[in-house]
């Protein structure tokens, strides 16, 4: 019961944080913040699917395999910003 209870509160917490960052990538439309959009709904939406299972699988390799591809979403727009083209004003 507790750990549905920590999920809930976990996926909340990630869903927020992503509409958080959709603000800011609305308004600036910078691929930093998309990067930090997905990874927060993907994280959100793996925690909301583990609601669903009688017994969740924390430790299938697929959930890792998707919150690494997100991170690498995160490290390309990192890295994006440093070595990219400079934008004109």
């Amino acid at each position: 019961m507790i750990e549905a209870f920590l999920l809930g509160v976990i996926a909340t917490a990630s869903l927020t944080a992503g509409t958080f960052f959709l603000k800011f990538w609305k308004k600036s439309h910078d691929t930093f913040f998309l990067a930090f959009v997905v990874y927060f709904l993907t994280e959100g939406g793996i925690r909301i699917a583990h609601l669903f299972f009688a017994r969740p699988n924390e430790a299938s390799p697929w959930i890792y395999v998707i919150r690494l591809l997100a991170l690498i979403l995160i490290l390309a727009a990192i890295l994006r910003k440093n070595y990219g083209s400079p934008t004109r004003v």
